[in-house]
């Protein structure tokens, strides 16, 4: 198998509340608001939304198992503790919950972390040993 994400997807209570949101940071989606899933082209990924109970579904999970929904982090990374800071400010402006604000971190970097509408929590960070590219990449 090839060592690569080309999507990932967040089940999510409102596809057209979470949408919205993920707009509000700036994000533009890459198909219809009336459709029933939301794409966002990320770099070289895609990032997705969709109904929490049909993306459970097609995974073959069960809601109520504890397997649907398992605890994942998405992180976003960036040049400086200062970018850091402002993309938090920026999701807290658009609805979400700042769960810990920017700060050093035992690894030497910095990060913070946000959960969206449907509690998905994001981390926010600074890696000063990583590389982000002119394309926004990171490499490690």
């Amino acid at each position: 198998m090839d060592q690569r994400i080309s999507l990932i997807t967040l089940g999510v209570d409102d596809v057209r509340r979470a949408r919205e949101f993920y707009e509000k940071l700036g994000w533009q989606a890459a198909n219809s608001g009336d459709d029933d899933i939301a794409f966002f082209q990320c770099g070289g990924m895609i990032f997705a939304l969709w109904g929490r109970a049909q993306l459970a579904e097609d995974s073959g999970l069960e809601l109520g198992d504890g397997r649907a929904g398992g605890v994942s982090t998405p992180a976003i990374t960036l040049r400086s503790p200062a970018e850091v800071d402002a993309a938090l400010a920026e999701a807290e402006q658009a609805g979400a919950r700042i769960a810990r604000p920017g700060g050093e971190t035992f690894w030497c970097g910095y990060s913070g972390v946000f959960v969206d509408p449907d509690g998905h929590a994001w981390e926010v960070a600074h890696n000063p040993h990583w590389t982000i590219a002119p394309d926004g990449s990171t490499l490690l």
